[in-house]
C-alpha cells in the first residue's frame, strides 16, 4: 500500500479509545481486533496506535466488517 498524499492526510488521527468510543466496543475488543489484524487499519506511532477516522468508517462499510 503506498503513502497518502500530504493534502489528503487527516487533520487529526484517532487514539485507540477515541476510535473504540466511536464503534461502541470495549477498547480490549478493538486491541483483539488489532492483534488478529481484522480490525480497521492502525499506524503505530511510537507504542501507540492511532487510526485514520476515514480507514475506521471505510472498514464498518466493508465485508470484513460482518455483524455477528
Amino acid at each position: 500500500m503506498s503513502p497518502r498524499p500530504a493534502s489528503t492526510l487527516p487533520e487529526r488521527l484517532w487514539t485507540l479509545e477515541q476510535t473504540a468510543e466511536f464503534l461502541a466496543i470495549p477498547v480490549a475488543t478493538l486491541y483483539k481486533l488489532n492483534h488478529k489484524r481484522t480490525g480497521p487499519r492502525f499506524f503505530r506511532v511510537g507504542r501507540h496506535c492511532r487510526y485514520d477516522p476515514r480507514d475506521v468508517q471505510a472498514w464498518l462499510l466493508s465485508p470484513q466488517c460482518q455483524p455477528g
